[in-house]
């Protein structure tokens, strides 16, 4: 799995630019701020149809241009498929697969997968229970065919209770459409938390070890471990009984639901506990080994795409090593998987980093260095 030809109109600060990575490494050096983590968004976006920085779509419009174009020329098991991507400032965007439209962006996974890495991992580790419930839905719509539709069940199901229960339940009739969106939610919130569980079971011996990979290489302690904890399971979760539990939380939070009108029970609220040492890596690490398990849960999320899927993700890896030091820097070269891999940078890189091609990029423009 590779990128061959990246090409983009009107994205960011790019009017137009042509990129053609190399097989394996390719470095984009240059200042702050002259648009090379823009040309990593954009091949993100080939896979994703979104933004990895969480930014809307119409900021990825260039000033003065109603829309912006991202093309790709990528290859999978030696077959060739051209991606095009038009994203408007208002509106619907459109996205085509070898010319033909594509209804659900889900779909462009069948075609690239990508790994990031960024200095905003950090909020991994170091951020509330929100962000890594994000980590782990983004892992199952990559490795699991039917995640998309079921997380997307289950968050229409929230949207629609709570805004029954913001209505107010004033009658019998509220009363039984809220029983029909307790059933649902019961359901579907069921299969996320096994779906959720079935992944972090797949992620257990690669996250610890390439923590230990990490940790070894500055000296910090290796022993992490993870445990998922609902705050709406009485005496602890019970993976054989987690629609009774969900079913007997609502049943407990049913006032309080109503007076505050909003869900409180479910995967939505749900956090996977990260330890370091038995200690919350969270609230108890130093910032080397919160940046050690950062990079651990990208190279073993990394590892996991690629077991499912049977090829290994391009590896976008955006000024990354800027805020290592030399032990991490080593360990992360290291065990960098055999993957194509793009990597930014606004210094130097480490000198065992094996680079096949570096661009230079300036003022949203790319040449040859």
């Amino acid at each position: 799995m590779r990128v061959a030809h990246v090409w983009l109109t009107n994205f960011r600060c790019h009017e137009f630019v042509e990129v053609a990575p190399a097989e394996r490494l390719t470095a984009l050096v240059g200042r702050n701020g002259e648009g090379k983590t823009s040309l990593l968004e954009a091949v993100a976006y080939l896979a994703r149809a979104r933004s990895f920085r969480g930014a809307p779509d119409a900021a990825l419009v260039r000033a003065g241009a109603e829309q912006a174009v991202v093309r790709g020329q990528l290859v999978r098991a030696g077959r060739e498929r051209l991606v095009e991507v038009e994203i408007a400032r208002t509106g619907r965007n459109r996205i085509q697969v070898n010319r033909q439209p594509v209804r659900r962006a889900q779909a462009l996974e069948e075609t690239l997968r990508v790994t990031t890495f960024s200095p905003d991992d950090l909020e991994l580790v170091k951020g509330g229970p929100a962000g890594r419930r994000a980590y782990l839905d983004d892992l199952l719509l990559s490795v699991s065919p039917g995640a998309a539709g079921l997380l997307s069940d289950y968050e229409r199901v929230v949207r629609q209770r709570s805004a029954l229960l913001r209505s107010g339940i004033r009658n019998e009739e509220d009363r039984f459409t809220l029983a029909v969106w307790n059933d649902q939610l019961v359901t579907k919130g069921a299969a996320v938390v096994s779906a959720r569980l079935g992944l972090i079971g797949r992620l257990d011996s690669p996250l610890v070890k390439a923590y230990g990979d990490m940790a070894a290489g500055s000296g910090g302690r290796g022993d992490i471990a993870s445990a998922y904890e609902p705050p709406w399971a009485e005496g602890g979760l019970d993976a054989g009984r987690v629609a009774e539990q969900i079913e007997a939380a609502l049943d407990r939070e049913r006032r309080h639901e109503i007076e505050r009108g909003v869900t409180l029970v479910g995967p939505h609220r749900d956090e996977w506990r990260l330890t370091i040492g038995g200690h919350d890596a969270r609230l108890e690490a130093s910032q080397g080994e919160q940046r050690s398990l950062a990079l651990a849960l990208r190279l073993a999320g990394h590892n996991v795409v690629g077991e499912a899927v049977g090829e290994e993700p391009v590896l976008l890896l955006d000024d990354v090593f800027s805020e290592l030091d030399p032990g991490r820097a080593a360990a992360l070269v290291a065990h960098l998987p055999d993957a194509q891999a793009i990597v930014t940078t606004a210094s130097r890189l480490p000198d065992d980093l094996d680079v096949e091609l570096t661009l230079q990029v300036s003022a949203g423009r790319v040449a040859p260095q």
